[in-house]
């Protein structure tokens, strides 16, 4: 009431230290705010609560972002750009040759595909545009998600790529199907028509990753898994059932970074390769009369095999 009698905004942080003897914890508060704001069926920025500051990241040549401020943000195939918050961005310009959308669950992964050039990548079926929200996604990144989901044509694929355990399918269905703290606010913010690209335990034998490379699940992944499992099929899919079963029945989680555990010298290389197999295919090594055959890094070989059957296909996973 005080913020919209002197128009000043405020965050949910600001409520809690303002009384923390009353409020004791900092999910109180945010519980609070969002219960206001679906009670009187409201965002929350109409009564004045600041969205928390954006974190998400994209890369991509094939996307620009046009701000009300007059600004744009234009993508890049070699580095992440910060996903402004839906309130300050007037209208999205995207490339009519964009083929493909990739959510990526982790940063890491993301500065990696961004490092290799991923956006452009030769061995792909177009351009696309990489996006990640560093985990569990902000409501900036998870806009950009839907709107691009929304409006982008039907032939473009949209695909996420996490890890094969009870966090990474949990991390996509935020984003597939809404959050439970969200409930009132999920249609504007699920973006259905997300594919579960990988990390799938149940493919790695055929990948060559042995067993014991993988990780062993911790006690929390197994609740968090039978807790999922007791999900509706609505909002668990047959495949993401199997994978949790998988997951249960091994023993052992998929993290993405099985695919891209290189050292930093083979991505130095794969780099390379990858820049001189753009420039001139036929181009031979300097210490050989041979064509050099491109080394490409693991994660982008395993990713452009998935994304040519999903451009192929275009069934849902």
């Amino acid at each position: 009431h005080q913020a919209l009698v002197e128009d000043v905004p405020t965050t949910k942080r600001d409520i809690y230290y303002k009384d923390v003897p009353l409020f004791k914890t900092q999910a109180l508060v945010d519980r609070l705010v969002d219960d206001l704001a679906a009670t009187f069926d409201i965002g929350r920025l109409i009564i004045f609560f600041q969205r928390a500051a954006s974190k998400g990241l994209f890369s991509g040549g094939g996307l620009v972002i046009h701000l009300l401020s007059g600004e744009t943000i234009q993508g890049n195939d070699s580095e992440g750009m910060l996903i402004p918050i839906a309130e300050e961005i007037s209208h999205f310009q995207v490339d009519d040759s964009l083929v493909w959308v990739l959510i990526v669950e982790k940063e890491a992964v993301f500065q990696t595909l961004s490092r290799l050039k991923f956006a452009s990548h030769p061995s792909l079926p177009g351009p696309g545009v990489i996006i990640t929200g560093k985990g569990y996604p902000d409501i900036a990144t998870r806009q950009l998600v839907k709107t691009l989901s929304d409006n982008l044509s039907s032939k473009v694929s949209l695909a996420a790529l996490v890890d094969g355990d009870p966090y990474g399918i949990d991390i996509m269905s935020v984003y597939k199907f809404g959050s439970a703290s969200l409930r009132h606010e999920n249609e504007k913010l699920a973006a259905r028509r997300i594919h579960w690209l990988g990390i799938w335990g149940s493919e790695l034998n055929e990948l060559g990753v042995d067993k014991d490379a993988m990780i062993p699940i911790t006690t929390y992944d197994e609740k968090k898994a039978l807790s999922m499992l007791q999900r509706p099929e609505s909002v668990m899919l047959p495949r993401w059932r199997r994978e949790l079963m998988c997951m249960l029945h091994l023993r052992r989680k998929a993290e993405i970074e099985i695919l891209c555990s290189t050292s930093t010298a083979a991505q130095e290389q794969a780099l390379e390769d990858v820049e001189q197999f753009i420039r001139d295919p036929r181009m031979p090594h300097e210490d050989s009369q041979t064509p050099r055959t491109p080394v490409f890094h693991p994660l982008v070989s395993y990713l452009s095999r998935k994304l040519w059957e999903c451009y192929n296909s275009m069934d849902e996973f």
